[in-house]
């Protein structure tokens, strides 16, 4: 129809011409049929007339233009997740909800790669970008479909609320595993790739800009400012007296590195107060810090129904009305929210709360970015809308979901009982999670084509495995519990159990009240019991016992590494998790994962849950002893970490496999500033993950700018770089025993 009229158009401007030039009568009537055709075109074929409609214009150009023909209602109705149509100004529907924290989520049929804390696990940014790529063309060939049939819904759209670049300051945390762990630069370093990947830049670690007219998708940094538990108070939380070392050298870092340095198009900012004002309504940190002090220029969303805490009875108590809240919200600088409390914003006006201008200031932020989407525009000049369908679920990306999956896979102990034979031993299995399918998902998830479970990986490898089905969480049952299990598995010569918790415990939010267990929360850090009776009943009957963890967070495992023979730690997947333990269990791949977050002995060596300042908790300020310290993991060879030498910005050192096997080591950098006895103990500042094969030696270097050195200043009270002597520390965890340290001077 529409190639018709615009056929049709030139057919009647020809007879127009026509007519004029002979000087006939029907003119007048020709010239009537013109206009009236003119109007009845869609917008696009007059869109040259249009300022807004100009792509030789900028988005904030035709943002101000688009902006200045709109009506409030009309403005206030695109302020919202769910963004309707505005026919008469050409103005499609836009859904800003949609999620990708490991794939394309909540959309049909997507790619599953490991959940976020696994990837952490990698400490590969490199492959983290790779992910996210492939996870944006699956989102971009969504979308289009999504346009081509009409079926525009929520997550179909080119706005993904990721990444989470939370601190897992905590691991009772049940949202932790969509964190990249508990240091704020690997989650800094991590988060960047996500942006990268998901906004379409080519792969620049040094920053640069992206190549691209359009953005591919709008990334989103959250949950700002700082936020990490409790699930079951979120809505009410207040976190007071935060010290302000706490705040600007853990909390902030990785949102001020994805503002400045990412251009990350979006934040959100989260569900609790802090002093007592709400974080999406709170000044301090929406202005002076977010926009002034680090100059973001995107937009803030609301976490979904963060507005509606301030005023309904179950949350902050901090408004009194529901237009008190959304007026409270705008000015102080969310510009979309999530929810629907925003249509209480044309009462706001009318009561002088808000002014139209705080409407458009936000109302342009929003258009703007959709400008840099391409969202007005023809598909014909926006390069990304060209991905087709089949790309989503590819064998390309399902490849990249198995060698993620290796690269998560984190060895924690190990008496030589791995790796283990394919043929020639009795094998046994089972474990609440050996046969699980939707727990390797994680949370905020996508569909997979198909996922190999734990239990298929194995059998795929020792057909002659058997499954010991009914294995349970939280309870021992009838079939499977420790008087009879030593029976169940008979001769076998090993017993791998696939145990941990699952996402149907820890999430956000889960309606959970079991032992150990609240609201999506962890109360104790310890294997549930009915599981570690069982691993103990085994080892007391004499067996082999291999122990898979399956965990979105840390768990102490401290009567496992006394009781199983090996534990690896599996974490949530993906799609093709099942090969990638099997390929570990059996050898076909050497495992060279790092532990993003601390392994705890005990729930006991946790501070309260509730306090946020950073006393004791994480590899950088806890004094304790763990099971398992942050960035540790084994290998089947062994690596020689040389003496680093420093200069002119530029940390080298030489790794050496002292082992008969290939395999990837982490080089990890650590500073600290010795006369700053009230800081950290160390902190992480730079890392690189290495092949190496057996025998060789692989020469490692690591930028470490004059801006490395930056940490707190107890005399100034601000984060910069003193000069004088400190400490480099480079290893292969953070461990002191496995670190050499020089000093290095800092003008």
């Amino acid at each position: 129809m529409f190639l018709f009229r615009v056929i049709a158009f030139f057919i009647i401007l020809a007879h127009y011409i026509t007519l004029t030039f002979l000087k006939t009568k029907p003119v007048m009537q020709t010239k009537k049929l013109i206009a009236l055709l003119i109007a009845a075109m869609p917008m696009s074929v007059c869109a040259q007339l249009l300022p807004y409609q100009d792509t030789n214009l900028t988005p904030a150009e035709r943002a101000e233009d688009l902006c200045s023909r709109l009506t409030v209602e009309e403005k206030i109705s695109l302020m919202m997740n769910n963004s309707p149509a505005i026919p008469r100004l050409g103005i499609p529907q836009f859904e800003w909800w949609n999620e990708a924290l490991h794939g394309v989520a909540r959309n049909g049929t997507a790619t599953v790669f490991p959940v976020t804390i696994g990837m952490a696990a990698s400490w590969n940014d490199e492959l983290v970008y790779k992910v996210f790529t492939a996870t944006s063309d699956e989102a971009r060939a969504k979308n289009a479909e999504a346009k081509r049939t009409n079926t525009m819904e929520q997550y179909r759209g080119l706005s993904f609320w990721t990444p989470n670049i939370n601190i897992f300051r905590d691991p009772r945390w049940g949202r932790g595993q969509e964190t990249y762990g508990e240091d704020p630069y690997l989650t800094s370093r991590m988060g960047l790739a996500v942006v990268r990947g998901l906004q379409g830049d080519d792969y620049a670690p040094d920053g640069n800009k992206p190549k691209h007219k359009y953005m591919k998708l709008l990334a989103c940094a959250k949950h700002f400012a700082v936020h990490s538990g409790p699930e079951w108070s979120r809505h009410r939380f207040n976190v007071e007296d935060l010290p302000a070392r706490d705040l600007w050298e853990t909390y902030l870092p990785a949102f001020k590195s994805l503002v400045v340095d990412g251009d990350v198009k979006e934040v959100m900012c989260a569900y609790q107060r802090i002093d007592g004002e709400p974080c999406c309504g709170n000044t301090r940190y929406l202005q002076q810090i977010l926009r002034g002090e680090w100059g973001f220029k995107g937009l803030v969303t609301s976490d979904c129904g963060a507005v509606s805490d301030f005023w309904q009875s179950w949350g902050h108590g901090f408004s009194k009305t529901q237009s008190d809240a959304s007026a409270r919200a705008l000015v102080t600088g969310t510009d979309l929210e999530c929810g629907s409390d925003y249509r209480s914003l044309g009462e706001a006006l009318k009561q002088g709360k808000v002014s139209e201008k705080d409407i458009d200031t936000s109302l342009k932020r929003l258009l703007k970015a959709r400008f840099e989407l391409g969202d007005f525009d023809d598909d014909a000049l926006v390069e990304w809308t060209r991905l087709p369908m089949s790309i989503v679920a590819c064998k390309e990306h399902r490849q990249l979901a198995a060698d993620m999956a290796r690269q998560t896979m984190t060895l924690l102990s190990n008496d030589g009982i791995l790796p283990l034979k394919k043929s020639g031993m009795k094998i046994a299995v089972l474990g609440p999670n050996a046969n699980d399918s939707t727990m390797l998902w994680g949370n905020y998830n996508g569909f997979p084509l198909s996922t190999v479970t734990i239990w298929q990986g194995i059998k795929a490898k020792a057909p002659s495995a058997r499954l010991i089905e009914g294995c349970e969480y939280l309870h021992n049952n009838d079939k499977v519990n420790a008087g009879n299990v030593a029976g169940l598995v008979g001769d076998a010569d090993v017993v791998i159990f696939v145990g941990g918790i699952s996402p149907r415990l820890e999430g956000e939010e889960l309606p959970v009240e079991e032992p150990g267990f609240k609201g999506g929360d962890r109360l104790t850090i310890e294997l549930p019991a009915a599981q570690s009776e069982l691993v103990k009943a085994l080892k007391d009957a004499g067996k082999k016992v291999v122990f898979v963890n399956c965990s979105g967070s840390a768990v102490a495992l401290t009567a496992e590494h006394s009781n199983a023979n090996a534990i690896l730690q599996a974490w949530y997947g993906g799609e093709q998790a099942g090969t990638a333990v099997a390929d570990v269990l059996f050898g076909d791949y050497n495992p060279g994962g790092k532990l993003p977050v601390t392994f705890y002995a005990s729930t006991s060596q946790l501070p309260d849950y509730e306090d946020y300042r950073m006393t004791e908790r994480t590899y950088r300020y806890f004094t304790g002893k763990p099971l398992y310290p942050f960035g540790y993991g084994l290998s089947y060879t062994t690596f020689s970490i040389g003496k680093p030498k420093y200069k002119n910005g530029t940390l080298t050192v030489k790794v050496k496999n002292t082992g008969e096997r290939d395999g990837e080591e982490v080089v990890q950098v650590y500073v600290r500033n010795p006369k700053d006895t009230a800081g950290p103990q160390k902190t992480l500042r730079g890392f690189k993950r290495v092949a190496v094969k057996a025998g060789d030696t692989e020469t490692v270097s690591i930028d470490l700018p004059r801006s490395t050195f930056e940490l707190w200043d107890g005399e100034t009270n601000t984060m910069r770089v003193v000069p004088g002597k400190y400490q480099l520390m480079v290893g292969n965890s953070s461990a002191d025993e496995d670190l050499r340290e020089i000093s290095v001077k800092v003008e």
